[in-house]
C-alpha cells in the first residue's frame, strides 16, 4: 500500500506491446466491432491498393469474398517491399504488417497523395484477423508470409519467379473480436463503385464466391460519370455535366456539376484523397463561394438580374455536384476523417472553379442563361416559401387546436421521454387516442395521403394543411428553419395500415422526412410501428394470439395445427379496439418498432428518385425487376 492507501503502484501500469493495443481496444482503430468495423477491414486493405493507384503504379484491384467469409484483396501495384528494414532488421513486409505507424506514407517520397495517412491500416487488419496471408510479386520473384492475430507465424518465403508485380492479401476476421464475421456484398460494392468514380482508369472487381455474384467497376468518365449516375432518370441541365479540373501548389482539384430541372434540392458529395468528407470542409466552402460569385458576375455582366444578387442557396437549388481533391498533406478533423481542414485548399478550389466555370459560361451562353434563369425562379420560390413559413408560424399559434388532423398531445414535456404517433385516418386515430398512455404518447391523425415531397415545391408543401399540422406538432421547423433542438418528441412513430394505401402513406412520410427533416432520421428519432397482421383465437386462448407476419402464422399452425382456430386478418388499424391497439402496438413492454436509419445516402437518393420522381419508366423498370421478390401484396 502506498501512503494514500490505494495500492496503486508502478507495476499496476499495463504496457501493451506491438499490436496488443489494437486487440485490446479495436474500436479506437476501426470505430466499432459491429458490421461497420468489420467492413472497415476490407476498406483499409483496398485503400492501400488505391494509394498505389494514386501514385500511378496500379490500375487493377480485385476483391474476392470467399465461402468461409475470408477476403482476398489483390492489385497490380509495385508490391510491398521485402528487403531487410535497416532499423528493425526484419523484412519490410513483416514490419508493415506487425507494427503500427510503419509504412511508406510519412516521408512524402513514395506516396505524395494518400488516403491512409496514419500508417495503421494493414497492421490493424492483421491484428484483428484470425489468420492473414500476404503474397508479394516484385523484382522478378513471388514471396509469401503468414500471420495469426497480428503475429508472424513463420519467416518470409521465396516461392518462385514472377513476371508481374503486385500484392495479394488474404485475411479472415477474428470471431473473438467481432460480433459477426459475415461480409455484406452490397456494402463492399458501394465503396468499390465510389472508388471507381473517383479514380478514372482504375478497374475494380468484386467477386462473391458465396453467391456467385460479381461486378466490374470501371468509369472512364470519372466523377462526370458519378454525376450522371446520381442523376439517372432525371431531366437535367446541361445535358452533359460541367467539368472543371486543374492543379496548383501540389493540390489537384476536379469538380463536376449538373442541375436537376424539377428539383429544389442540392446534393453535394465531396472527397479528399478518395475519403468521403460527409461533413464537408474547406474544399466545399471554396466550391460554394466560387459558384455563387461566378454566376452572379455572369448574371450582372449580361443584365440577367435586376438589383439584388442571387443567394448561394438560390444558385445551388437543384444542383448535383461532386468535388474531388487530392492533397499532399491533408488535415482531417477527427479520426473518422469526415471534414477537411486544410485552410489553403479553400482558396485553391475557389480559384480553379472560378476560372474554369467562368470560361464555361462564356463558351456556352444558352446553358449559362438557363442556369441563371433557374436561380432567379428559385429566388422567387424561396421568397414565397418564406412567406408561407411565416404564415405557418402564425397559424400554428392561432389554429393548432382546431386543425383537421388535430394533435392529442401528451402531458409530459420532456422530449426525451415523449412520443408522437402519426396515425393514418380518423378511425385509427380515435382508437389510438383512447388506447395510448396520455402521459408520454401524443397522437396526430393524418387524413388521406400527404403531398409527395419528391415532386412538390416547398411553397406548395407549406400550403398543405396536413404538412403544416405535422411541422407544428414536431416543433423543429422546416427546411432552412429546421432546428433539431426544438423537437418536441424524440420518438416519432409512423403508424399506418398494413395495406397498399398504408404502405404508400408511410413512403410519403419517409420521403418528406428525408428531404426536409433529415436530421430527425440522423438523430434516430424516426420509427415505424409494426402492428400485427393476424389475431388467432380458439379454445383455451381467451385473448387470442397476435402474429406479425405470414411466416409467424405458418409457424403457429405448424406447432399447433390448423383445426379449431379462427383467424382475423387486420387490414386496418381501425379494426382494433383501443385495448388491442395498446397491447400490440403502443405498449412499450410488448410492441415492436423499426428505427429508420440511413446507412447509404446515395442509395436512398436514387431509390426515392426512382419510386417517387416524375418519370414513370424507371419506376416501371424497378417494379418489373423486383416483382418476384414480393411476398405479400394486398390489393
Amino acid at each position: 500500500m502506498d501512503k494514500n492507501g490505494s495500492g496503486y503502484r508502478a507495476e499496476d501500469i499495463q504496457v501493451l506491446e506491438g499490436l496488443e493495443a489494437v486487440r485490446k481496444r479495436p474500436g479506437m482503430y476501426i470505430g466499432s466491432t459491429g458490421p461497420k468495423g468489420l467492413h472497415h477491414l476490407i476498406f483499409e486493405v483496398v485503400d492501400n491498393s488505391i494509394d498505389e493507384a494514386l501514385a500511378g503504379f496500379c490500375d487493377y484491384i480485385e476483391v474476392v469474398i470467399h465461402a468461409d467469409n475470408s477476403v482476398t484483396v489483390s492489385d497490380n501495384g509495385r508490391g510491398i517491399p521485402v528487403d531487410i528494414h535497416p532499423q528493425v532488421g526484419r523484412p519490410a513486409l513483416e514490419v508493415v504488417l506487425t507494427r503500427l505507424h510503419a509504412g511508406g506514407k510519412f516521408g512524402g517520397t513514395q506516396y505524395k497523395i494518400s488516403g491512409g495517412l496514419h500508417g495503421v491500416g494493414v497492421s490493424v487488419v492483421n491484428a484483428l484477423s484470425r489468420r492473414m496471408e500476404v503474397e508479394v510479386k516484385r523484382e522478378g520473384y513471388r514471396y509469401r508470409q503468414e500471420f495469426e492475430r497480428g503475429l508472424a507465424t513463420g519467416e518470409l518465403e521465396l516461392l518462385d519467379e514472377a513476371d508481374e508485380t503486385g500484392t495479394r492479401v488474404t485475411f479472415i476476421p477474428d470471431p473473438d473480436i467481432f460480433e459477426e464475421v459475415e461480409f455484406q456484398y452490397d456494402v463492399v460494392a458501394k465503396r468499390l463503385r465510389e472508388l471507381s468514380f473517383l479514380n478514372a482508369g482504375v478497374t475494380l472487381v468484386l467477386r462473391d464466391e458465396r453467391t456467385g455474384r460479381d461486378k466490374v467497376y470501371q468509369y472512364a468518365g470519372g466523377i462526370r460519370d458519378f454525376v450522371r449516375h446520381l442523376n439517372l432518370h432525371k431531366e437535367v441541365l446541361p445535358a452533359d455535366p460541367i467539368y472543371v479540373e486543374d492543379h496548383k501548389n501540389g493540390v489537384w482539384v476536379e469538380v463536376a456539376v449538373q442541375y436537376v430541372v424539377n428539383s429544389d434540392r442540392e446534393l453535394i458529395f465531396s472527397y479528399a484523397n478518395t475519403i468521403h468528407t460527409v461533413d464537408g470542409g474547406t474544399h466545399e466552402a471554396g466550391f460554394k463561394s466560387a459558384l455563387t460569385r461566378t454566376i452572379n458576375d455572369y448574371a450582372r455582366k449580361y443584365n440577367l438580374v435586376k438589383n439584388d444578387s442571387l443567394s448561394g442557396e438560390d444558385i445551388r437549388e437543384g444542383l448535383t455536384a461532386v468535388i474531388n481533391v487530392k492533397v499532399p498533406e491533408p488535415q482531417f478533423e477527427g479520426q473518422t476523417k469526415t471534414k477537411l481542414g486544410n485552410s489553403e485548399v479553400r482558396g485553391l478550389v475557389d480559384w480553379v472553379v472560378s476560372q474554369r466555370l467562368a470560361a464555361y459560361l462564356e463558351e456556352h451562353p444558352t446553358e449559362a442563361r438557363q442556369i441563371v434563369q433557374r436561380a432567379v425562379v428559385a429566388s422567387r420560390a424561396r421568397e414565397a416559401a418564406r412567406r408561407a413559413r411565416e404564415l405557418t408560424k402564425r397559424k400554428s399559434l392561432l389554429e393548432s387546436a382546431t386543425l383537421p388532423g388535430k394533435l392529442a398531445d401528451c402531458s409530459r414535456r420532456d422530449p426525451q421521454h415523449s412520443e408522437l404517433y402519426l396515425v393514418e385516418g380518423d378511425s385509427a386515430g380515435g382508437s389510438a387516442k383512447q388506447g395510448r398512455d396520455r402521459e408520454f404518447q401524443a397522437i396526430l391523425p393524418l387524413r388521406g395521403k400527404i403531398l409527395n415531397a419528391e415532386k412538390a415545391r416547398r411553397d406548395k408543401l407549406l400550403g398543405n394543411e396536413e404538412i403544416r399540422a405535422l411541422i407544428t406538432a414536431i416543433g423543429t421547423g422546416f427546411g432552412e428553419d429546421f432546428d433539431l433542438a426544438k423537437a418536441r418528441y424524440h420518438r416519432i412513430v409512423i403508424m399506418t395500415d398494413a395495406d397498399v394505401d398504408g404502405s404508400h402513406i408511410r413512403t410519403l412520410l419517409l420521403t418528406f422526412f428525408y428531404r426536409y427533416m433529415k436530421p430527425l432520421i440522423d438523430a434516430g428519432y424516426v420509427y415505424i410501428a409494426q402492428p400485427p397482421l393476424y389475431r388467432v383465437s380458439g379454445k383455451g386462448r381467451k385473448n387470442g394470439v397476435y402474429l406479425y407476419s405470414d411466416q409467424q402464422l405458418e409457424q403457429f399452425f405448424r406447432e399447433n395445427g390448423r383445426q379449431n382456430w379462427s383467424i382475423q386478418r387486420y387490414k386496418g388499424l381501425g379494426e382494433m379496439n383501443p385495448e388491442q391497439l395498446w397491447d400490440t402496438t403502443l405498449d412499450p413492454e410488448n410492441r415492436t418498432m423499426l428505427q429508420v436509419t440511413l446507412e447509404d445516402a446515395l442509395a436512398a437518393e436514387q431509390l426515392l428518385s426512382t419510386l417517387m420522381g416524375e418519370q414513370v419508366e424507371p419506376r416501371r423498370e424497378f417494379i418489373q425487376q423486383h416483382a418476384r421478390e414480393v411476398r405479400n401484396l394486398d390489393i
